[in-house]
């Protein structure tokens, strides 16, 4: 009996050295992997939208952080209830006063002071009005509580833009907000108080002043439904069941770490765990399940519907995360991406044209960026083995969106002529950009966007074929893999680059590629400029390198860019280019079209600059503070790059099963595959130094690959790699690439 106990202890032991791995605090104790969370990490943006403090459960309906713009607002626009969109904000508010009641019944504009956000409760202290805050969410439900430190009687302002909200006669509140055509936010709140009086502010109903009289305390519960407040009430009522913060806390953190702890790591820096755990946090903020008590609210028909079992799953913006974010999720949360891909093609079928979304939400389709990438993350998810997830349908959509639908940015209509032309001739006509639009279906500020939509088209093409040959349609892949190609149409052998061409066939003359295109470049390009649209042809790596003259001129040219200057000042260029953030060189390590560039090393037989390459955009830019994230994180998209970066692999190309080695920060990293299990990476003596590996084993066996595939971890494995501070230029150097 005692050996059997010690057994069961070491087993114990281990256990903790798997899910918490590294974790130990500045005193020696172990740590749990949300207590390297940091939420404010990146709250102070570069230029454009911060990183915001989100506070739910993972991929939760109900997620909140603070109204206000950025870290450094001086106020909060009343309390959050519930953010609908990623970085949409909170449309209802809950406003708590004390003593005399604010005249206009509107969100109170509260300072504040002595925060503190985890991933599963806030508290802050509203320092003038003397009101202390804590909040703690479930899924579909959260509880506040008050501590009022003044005199008179104590209340709370509900208020919301557009919405109805009322007392009904068990004293609870109710009302709804409208988020669009026919998509409203339902909420159902009770107080642990009685409620002494209440009003409407004059004739408007979408705010309700609550008086609960004499008191110190206060505890609100609120659930939210997008189906009904009936629902509303029940989701409340199903998941929490007392007025008290700290249990409904208390079983967050417990989801968070086990959530968190898919993923140990031990080694590196305190602060290379931080912004990893922090990085993994933010791939949960999207998509987020809607499905209640079964069914779901749809508003792609206006319609509830059964959910079967398979939970629904909306708001997500595919040109962000299909690079990293879905596949950092095949990895580890397999049954989960399924039901999200099983989503789109719910979505797909209950939209009156059948395709595919984009930028799907909680009130429709939001038609931004340009592209149909929802394609990649089928291919994706097919050619790493998940079955059930609905191809047939998902090609059928896609193709349909491909053809039918028009390419232009940031629309949503049936394709018209410059679609036609594109179909006709494989390339997005362009005109100069000092030249005036006479399409009027095209977005003024958004423009043609000629060289995205070209080579995102033929990446969308390419995953078509691979899905069409699956299901056997011979015809479809051989058009689709011809049509994959369409990028070679803009490709410039005289400059090496991808290059506007007009409806005549002829290239545009004097273009910059670090400057032409107008505001964003978006007459040629998007968001960034040539340099990085440069390296666009994810699908088919090895031709782009022929087509730059082979290896020697590919790894130079990749040289260039991050050697090349602005030649301009910083003020003037983002100006012009404010997405185009975190710089090196004219290489923007803060936009997701960059972020599988510095693995391209690997195809000019030069992985050495890759493990350098990665290390530097990490040290540089992704860091313990609030200015920790160079650009827009939309939602993982970047996260998901820094935080397979820093495990030391990533996927260059979604719908090939296959990941390119970098340069792991850890020492040792264990990843729960959700299949019971684990890939393990070891990287001996790997330090902020010892960046470069010098031999490697994966599986027992000697590994001269800058590379391996799906399979080769699907079922478990092992990576071992010896580091050292300076590189092996000879390691996977002459390794052919899949």
């Amino acid at each position: 009996m005692h050996k059997s106990f010690f057994v069961l202890l070491l087993l114990a032991v281990m256990d903790v050295s798997v899910t918490e791995a590294g974790n130990t605090s500045k005193s020696g104790g172990v740590t749990s992997p949300v207590d390297y969370v940091n939420p404010y990490m990146g709250n102070i943006s570069h230029l454009l939208v911060p990183c915001y403090p989100t506070v739910g459960r993972p991929n939760g309906m109900l997620r909140i952080y603070p109204n206000r713009g950025d870290y450094t607002s001086a106020v909060m626009n009343g309390l959050p209830v519930v953010v609908p969109s990623h970085r949409g904000g909170s449309p209802v508010s809950f406003s708590p006063f004390q003593g005399a009641v604010p005249g206009s019944g509107r969100a109170i504009a509260c300072s504040y002071d002595l925060e503190h956000i985890t991933p599963y409760r806030w508290d802050v202290y509203l320092d003038e009005a003397g009101i202390s805050v804590d909040f703690a969410p479930a899924a579909q439900s959260a509880v506040y509580n008050f501590r009022f430190t003044g005199d008179g009687d104590a209340g709370i302002i509900i208020a919301g833009r557009s919405g109805t909200f009322r007392v009904n006669s068990d004293g609870a509140v109710e009302g709804r907000e409208k988020l669009s055509d026919n998509t409203y936010l339902y909420i159902y709140t009770e107080a642990d108080k009685p409620l002494q009086s209440s009003r409407n502010v004059g004739n408007r109903e979408n705010a309700v002043i609550l008086n609960f009289g004499n008191t110190k305390t206060l505890a609100l519960r609120y659930g939210i439904s997008y189906i009904s407040i009936e629902q509303a009430k029940k989701n409340l009522k199903r998941e929490i069941g007392s007025f008290e913060v700290k249990p409904v806390a208390e079983e967050g953190r417990k989801i968070w770490n086990e959530t968190l702890g898919k993923i140990a790591v031990e080694g590196g820096r305190e602060q290379d765990r931080v912004v990893f755990y922090t990085s993994l946090y933010r791939t949960y903020e999207r998509m987020i399940c809607i499905s209640e008590d079964g069914q779901y609210w749809s508003a792609y028909d206006g319609a509830v519907h059964a959910d079967n079992g398979r939970p629904f799953y909306v708001d997500d913006w595919i040109w962000d995360t299909y690079r990293a974010v879905h596949p950092l999720r095949i990895l580890i949360e397999p049954e989960k991406e399924r039901d999200m891909l099983r989503s789109y093609t719910r979505i797909a079928q209950q939209m009156p044209q059948h395709w595919l979304p984009t930028f799907p939400g909680v009130s429709g389709d939001g038609h931004a960026m340009n592209c149909n990438h929802a394609v990649a993350i089928f291919a994706d998810a097919h050619a790493k083995g998940m079955t059930d997830i609905e191809l047939e349908t998902a090609f059928n959509a896609g193709y349909a969106a491909i053809h039918e639908k028009s390419m232009l940015p940031f629309t949503f209509q049936p394709a018209m002529a410059l679609d036609s032309f594109f179909h006709k001739n494989g390339w997005y006509p362009a005109i100069r950009d000092t030249e005036r639009e006479t399409y009027r279906q095209v977005n003024q500020g958004e423009c043609r966007q000629p060289i995205p939509v070209t080579l995102g088209t033929s990446y969308d093409f390419w995953c078509l074929a691979q899905i069409a040959k699956t299901l056997g349609k011979t015809a479809e892949y051989q058009y689709c893999m011809k049509r994959s190609q369409d990028y070679r149409n803009l490709f410039n052998p005289q400059t090496g680059f991808f290059h506007p061409k007009d409806a005549r066939g002829e290239w545009l003359p004097d273009v910059d590629y670090s400057w032409s295109g107008g505001q964003g470049g978006r007459y040629y390009y998007d968001e960034n400029t040539g340099w990085i649209y440069r390296w666009d042809v994810q699908h088919n790596l090895p031709e782009l390198v022929e087509l730059m003259g082979g290896r020697q001129k590919f790894a130079a040219a990749l040289d260039e860019m991050f050697r090349t200057p602005l030649r301009r000042s910083k003020y003037e260029f983002f100006h012009k280019f404010p997405d185009h953030t975190g710089l090196i060189g004219q290489y923007s390590a803060g936009n997701e079209p960059c972020t599988h560039i510095p693995y391209l090393y690997i195809f000019a037989g030069e992985p050495w600059k890759t493990q350098k390459c990665t290390r530097e955009i990490i040290n540089y830019y992704y860091r313990n503070d609030l200015m920790g994230v160079p650009g827009d994180e939309d939602g993982g998209g970047m996260s998901a790059f820094v935080a397979f970066t820093q495990l030391g692999f990533y996927p260059v190309t979604p719908g090939k099963p296959v990941y390119y080695i970098g340069s792991p920060v850890f020492t040792r990293s264990v990843i729960n595959l959700g299949n019971g299990k684990t890939f393990e990476i070891i990287a001996r003596n790997a330090s902020f130094d010892n960046k470069y590996i010098r031999t490697a084993t994966l599986n027992g066996k000697p590994w001269n690959k800058p590379w391996f595939s799906h399979a080769d971890i699907a079922d478990g494995g092992k990576l071992i790699l010896e580091m050292a501070a300076t590189a092996n230029h000879e390691w996977g150097r002459d390794a052919e690439l899949p």
